[in-house]
């Protein structure tokens, strides 16, 4: 004869004394709570909410497994979702707040890398270490500031920055075309690890055409000039996934890993291998890891979920339960129901501590055999799982898939089963110094480079005016020249001076912009070379910003421009003028001026001008008719015959044109010249011009002397 049923405790008053309060009431202020951020309180109100229920809710234990999930206490939260697994099958998507609690749990969060661009391969992740404005090696010069490797195919971009043509746009083609003066710095410093890259990147494009075998050959050429290559053996391991080698995809991927335990998609390819392994648990630990590297990244989000599926709820566990509830069963409810009324007034779990720390519960683990009891029915077994009764399993689970993770409160466990237990590639696991070391380090030691680069003058030669590159821009058709000698081609021809691909865009945006790299790069080894270069610079720009006092105002009558850029231009003076003021302006040089002109004269002074200018006239033409042949047909060349005398001197306001001409063609210096145009009297002119003329023809007349003697002697 079965025995009476015992009747259940009644449940301890609330002490909050909203117990009575409706099951939507309270759900509804769970969620309040969720949204506010105060995840404690509403996992509270969802529990009490549940121990209100005649049959639990399942929505409502997916609503408290999210909330336990936000407020950090990852038992507690499988155990929620445990229970409405007992309810009905759970669905990956719905485990989105306990993937993202376990990820949480992993950190890192200080060094995790930018989202969106944590899951690229090592040569697109973006920078990870300091600013290289200042590296110590000689190497670093030459890497990449966004992946942190060696520059293959550097773009000068337009601020001026040099990076790998893949970091430039990933994913899309870059407008500018490789630096040539870089990239043969970069074969003739480092010709192994340009060659294993050229490699890489013939292995990546026959990966791309399926066509694996032959892109794992490029492969093993490339790993054999740099063994120590992340990106190279993360590729391996993609091209072993393909050809389902599932072990030595694994062992590459393990490896980098180990070097860079915060790259993603090293976690990501290993996380593959070990799937093809059917190693269920080191799977969803992978996922776990790039989910705590990348939050952002929604694929590898829902491939943990379904992993989570199958490691934490199993077919066996994850169907309702529908089996007819015994008295031993309904006694176990009851005083379940009394327990979870008792909880909600608690505080959450600490670290250690039990979920059901209540007489009841104490009675329920002293007798194991209730347990099973507890099993067969969906509400008993619902509310056991909620209230976090199976806590410590659970804590247990979690140790064994994330052993360690110090935002889950676990002890520090070591299964004898997980093989890697001691896991160095788990990010919060490796040293700072470590973890942050850019992958070129890994293999620069196994390279053989030297640690000086043989960079000499000549690797920085501006191809325009042949000399050291004196603050050097890249054209977008990746050639570089100095900044003046640039500009000054573009004046005449917006054309590339060597390829001559058209420069309409740079010319109009007038975006100039140093290399940096290139300078830096001169600054270090050229650095006597540079100081020669800038002084000639000086000299030169010292030359060109003095504004003379008297200037010419020129009529050009033709002009002939070559391939190579430069013109001659045949220009007539037709006035002359003084400068008032001068100024700089739109990258020009202005000036307010006043024209000159002769002093007219009259009367005795005009007769004794005629014969002057009739006698200089005629002292000009004799001289210019002894000199030699050679050089009279190079003065009439570039001069052009000399003009007519004039039977008007003053005629012109400006004098006669002969004069004029015969002042260019005598070897006067400047200052000299300069004395003459600024003066506003014929006499003075012609007067200046027969002294000079004078002087020159002694000269000449001592020198045919001094060749007679000599022949004499002779």
């Amino acid at each position: 004869m079965s025995p009476e049923p015992v009747p259940p405790p009644p449940p301890p008053p609330c002490r909050g004394g909203d117990c009575g309060e409706p099951f939507a009431q309270r759900a509804e202020k769970g969620d309040e709570a969720f949204r506010a951020g105060e995840y404690e309180t509403a996992a509270e109100l969802f529990r009490s909410a549940l121990a209100g229920l005649a049959q639990p809710d399942r929505g409502l234990c997916l609503r408290l497994g999210d909330t336990l999930a936000r407020a950090g206490r990852l038992p507690e939260a499988l155990g929620a979702f445990r229970g409405a697994a007992r309810l009905g099958a759970l669905r990956p998507d719905e485990l989105g707040e306990l993937a993202a609690g376990l990820a949480r749990a992993l950190g890192p969060h200080e060094r995790r890398p930018p989202a969106g661009k944590a899951g690229r391969a090592p040569e697109e992740a973006p920078s990870r270490g300091p600013s290289a404005s200042a590296p110590s090696a000689p190497r670093d010069l030459l890497g990449c500031p966004r992946c942190q490797r060696l520059l293959h195919k550097p773009v000068t971009l337009p601020c001026g920055l040099t990076v790998c043509k893949r970091c430039a746009e990933p994913g899309r083609p870059p407008a500018r075309r490789v630096n040539v003066v870089l990239s043969g710095l970069l074969e003739k410093c480092f010709p192994a690890e340009c060659r294993s890259r050229r490699l890489a990147g013939q292995a990546r494009s026959l990966q791309r055409q399926q066509q694996p075998e032959a892109a794992l050959l490029r492969c093993h050429q490339a790993l054999d000039l740099a063994p120590g290559d992340n990106s190279l053996l993360l590729l391996r391991a993609e091209l072993y996934l393909t050809v389902r080698n599932y072990e030595q995809a694994l062992q590459d991927a393990s490896a980098v890993c180990q070097n860079e335990p915060l790259l993603p998609k090293g976690h990501h390819v290993k996380a593959l291998a070990l799937s093809g392994l059917g190693r269920s648990k080191e799977v969803l630990k992978e996922f776990l890891y790039c989910l705590a590297l990348n939050p952002e990244s929604n694929p590898v989000k829902k491939e943990a979920q379904k992993v989570m599926c199958e490691v934490f709820f199993p077919a066996s566990e994850n169907v309702p339960q529908n089996l007819t509830s015994s008295i031993q069963s309904r006694m176990l409810n009851a005083r379940l129901k009394a327990l979870c009324h008792s909880h909600v007034t608690q505080s959450p779990l600490e670290e250690g501590g039990n979920a059901g720390s209540s007489q009841d519960f104490f009675l329920l683990n002293q007798n194991p055999s209730e347990k099973p009891d507890v099993f067969r029915n969906t509400s008993s077994s619902v509310l056991y799982f909620v209230l976090g009764l199976h806590c410590e399993e659970d804590k247990a689970v979690l140790e064994s898939i994330l052993p360690g993770a110090p935002s889950t409160g676990l002890k520090r466990q070591f299964p004898n089963d997980l093989e890697d237990s001691h896991d160095l590639t788990a990010p919060g696991k490796v040293p700072r110094t470590e973890a942050e070391s850019s992958p070129q380090r890994n293999v620069s030691s196994d390279m053989g480079e030297s640690a000086e680069l043989p960079i000499d003058a000549a690797d920085f030669e501006c191809a325009l005016c042949m000399r050291l590159l004196f603050e050097p821009v890249t054209t977008p058709c990746g050639h570089t020249f100095c900044l003046k000698c640039l500009e000054r081609c573009l004046d005449h021809a917006p054309h590339c001076p060597l390829c001559k691909e058209k420069l309409s865009e740079l010319l109009a945006s007038r975006n100039f912009n140093v290399t940096t790299l290139a300078e830096e790069l001169i600054v270090r080894y050229l650095s006597d070379e540079l100081s020669d270069r800038k002084r000639i610079y000086d000299e030169e720009m010292t030359e060109l910003s003095k504004i003379s006092e008297y200037g010419c105002m020129l009529e050009i009558k033709d002009v002939r421009t070559f391939p190579d850029g430069s013109s001659v231009v045949d220009a007539v003076g037709i006035s002359r003028f003084r400068v008032l003021s001068h100024r700089h302006r739109d990258g020009y040089n202005t000036a307010d001026i006043e024209y000159l002109e002769d002093e007219k004269v009259e009367g005795s002074e005009y007769e004794e001008l005629t014969t002057l200018h009739d006698s200089v006239y005629q002292q000009s033409v004799s001289w210019f008719t002894s000199l030699q042949d050679h050089m009279k047909e190079q003065i009439l060349s570039h001069f052009g015959l000399m003009p007519d005398r004039e039977l008007e001197p003053q005629s012109n306001p400006s004098g006669p044109a002969w004069s004029w001409w015969i002042l260019a063609v005598l070897p006067l210096e400047r200052k000299a010249q300069l004395a003459i145009l600024g003066m506003v009297s014929l006499k003075d002119r012609l007067l200046a011009i027969r002294r000079i003329l004078v002087i020159i023809t002694r000269k000449m007349n001592s020198r045919q002397e001094l060749v007679t003697s000599r022949e004499r002697n002779n």
